[in-house]
């Protein structure tokens, strides 16, 4: 009898315990929109469908028509492509300029270089389009396979320093 009244005694301290730790817990609005400092832009962490996500494809290496060639693989992917165009050399893979609206779109479009572009965030940028400058150690886009492996290696999108992640829709 003793043993059921301690049992029953420390299950009631366990709930009360819980009940203030719920009530007074301090993190409740942590990763939200609503502790956001004044002035900060809210990043769309969420990973888009590439039907939803529109890219620039900008050519950085020396051999012409490159950016057609990938912005023609990339339409075959679903992506929306709205502009192709030249831009300054660069070395890496490539790199991906993008706002706070296409910080989940970027994050999608380096899963297709495996991890290897380089992301620039630019807070002032106001639209959902992310440029990707292909750079002159660019080979392929991953397969779909290899692009799934990477989103897994990535992990989930997060909001760039000094921005705040939007309620996701």
């Amino acid at each position: 009898m003793r043993a059921l009244v301690v049992v029953g005694l420390l299950a009631v301290l366990a709930l009360t315990f819980v009940i203030i730790a719920m009530v007074r817990d301090t993190q409740g609005n942590a990763g939200t929109a609503k502790g956001c400092p004044a002035g900060w832009p809210l990043a769309d962490v969420a990973l888009h469908e590439p039907k939803d996500v529109k890219i620039n494809v900008l050519n950085a290496t020396d051999e012409p028509g490159r950016a057609a060639a990938v912005a023609d693989d990339f339409r075959n992917r679903k992506f929306q492509v709205i502009k192709v165009g030249n831009a300054k050399a660069i070395p890496n893979v490539a790199t991906l300029m993008y706002g706070p609206k296409g910080v989940g779109s970027a994050h999608l479009l380096k899963a297709y270089f495996l991890g290897n572009a380089k992301p620039v965030y630019d807070a002032k940028r106001t639209d959902d389009t992310v440029d990707v400058v292909l750079g002159s150690s660019f080979q392929q886009l991953a397969t779909t396979t290899e692009v799934n492996q990477s989103l897994g290696d990535l992990g989930a999108p997060e909001a760039p320093p000094e921005s705040c992640p939007a309620p996701i829709k």
